[in-house]
């Protein structure tokens, strides 16, 4: 439709290039309001991905947890009777458990101690899918041996970098000395700064208050031929209401639901977007304005050759319409570099999805659109009577 307007009205592309200056100008407001939509939308997909990685990264196709556990931050445990109570019903084939907490780490350089999150498990059963984690887990047998998280803010220490090279790090976490055995991919998250694996009785002797038989979440492998659905309903009905039984998908979001509507992230992120949107629509809308007040004797005797005011409209509607592709795309180029910048700063998992560049290229649409709709009711006043 819009390919067929545009041949028939070649006008709004002449009006456009007459003035080119104005027209770099309507651009560079476009890209603008379009970097800032992608940025906010970048940060806020990028701290939640995160924010759910390691939750995703759990080796389970079912999962047990606390009713009252919101975030990784700040956990909630339960007994480890239910989740062996699991291992009665058909179709489950193993269990496994895993330990949370935060705990402090020393830069040995530095000496400053910084949070991170401590993850204790079984070394003799994988609990996570990353091939780093398993392949590594092995070394953490050995009280006071952990994996370390290459991935995690660098005020932790050059624990990556020393380890390659010498295969030897140690350090103190929670004021006992330790020793990394391996590294491992995940990142900064909303709940920490990095991540360190160690075994559950390693956990144990680091949180000393932490008692055996409360863990934090439980793990339950179904059968190859067992259904998931039907296996989750059966526990969720029959299992005691002090432990919850989710997929790990369902497991990742009730993280992100806390950081989304829980804190006021969601809304920051979502204000940002707005701001950007109006800040466009302001742009686009002056850059019209002033090319229908300039023209406005030239739209008149157009009325009063027979010319409607919705055939007007369709001509500043294509005017709002090559802005926006003439903004959208440099927008979307920076972004995409801004994007690169960012990941290699923050290390947060910030990249160009398909999704959102539909989603900012809908909204510039809008955006432009909108602003050829306010504008119009300039045109509106263009009185022929005014040329003769």
């Amino acid at each position: 439709m819009f390919s067929k307007l545009f041949r028939k009205t070649p006008l709004a592309w002449r009006q456009l290039m007459k003035e080119k200056t104005r027209l770099a100008v309507a651009v560079a407001g476009i890209a603008f309001a379009d970097i800032l939509m992608f940025i906010q939308l970048g940060f806020e997909s990028a701290l939640f991905d995160a924010a759910v990685k390691p939750h995703r990264n759990l080796q389970a196709d079912l999962v047990l947890i606390n009713p009252q556990f919101q975030t990784l931050f700040s956990v909630k445990n339960f007994s480890r009777e239910r989740l062996y109570q699991t291992l009665g019903y058909d179709g489950v084939q193993s269990v496994n458990s895993v330990y949370i907490n935060t705990g402090e780490w020393r830069n040995p350089e530095t000496r400053l101690d910084r949070a991170i999150l401590v993850w204790g498990i079984d070394p003799t059963q994988p609990a996570f899918k990353s091939l780093e984690i398993k392949e590594n887990q092995q070394h953490l047998k050995q009280l006071y041996q952990v994996l370390f998280d290459q991935a995690g803010r660098p005020e932790y220490g050059a624990v990556g970098d020393i380890f390659k090279k010498t295969s030897k790090f140690e350090t103190e976490l929670n004021n006992k000395f330790i020793s990394v055995k391996g590294l491992f991919t995940d990142g900064a998250s909303f709940a920490a700064d990095g991540n360190v694996i160690v075994s559950d009785s390693t956990f144990l002797q680091l949180f000393s208050d932490s008692k055996p038989d409360r863990i934090t979440v439980g793990l339950i492998t179904l059968k190859p031929d067992a259904d998931p659905e039907k296996v989750r309903s059966q526990l969720a009905a029959e299992l005691p209401k002090d432990v919850k039984v989710l997929i790990p998908e369902e497991f990742a979001q009730i993280e992100k639901k806390y950081w989304e509507t829980g804190t006021s992230i969601g809304f920051i992120f979502g204000l940002g977007t707005a701001v950007g949107f109006i800040v466009g629509i302001v742009i686009v809308y002056q850059i019209l304005y002033s090319d229908v007040s300039e023209h406005l004797p030239e739209y008149a005797t157009l009325k009063a050759m027979g010319y409607t005011d919705n055939y007007l409209l369709g001509v500043l509607i294509q005017e709002a319409l090559l802005l926006a592709i003439l903004g959208f795309l440099p927008g979307f180029i920076l972004s995409f570099g801004l994007y690169q910048v960012t990941y290699a700063a923050t290390m947060l998992p910030i990249f160009m999805k398909m999704e959102r560049a539909i989603q900012v290229w809908i909204l510039t649409v809008i955006m432009c659109s909108v602003s050829a709709a306010i504008a119009m009711r300039k045109l509106r006043s263009a009185d022929p009577a005014d040329v003769f």
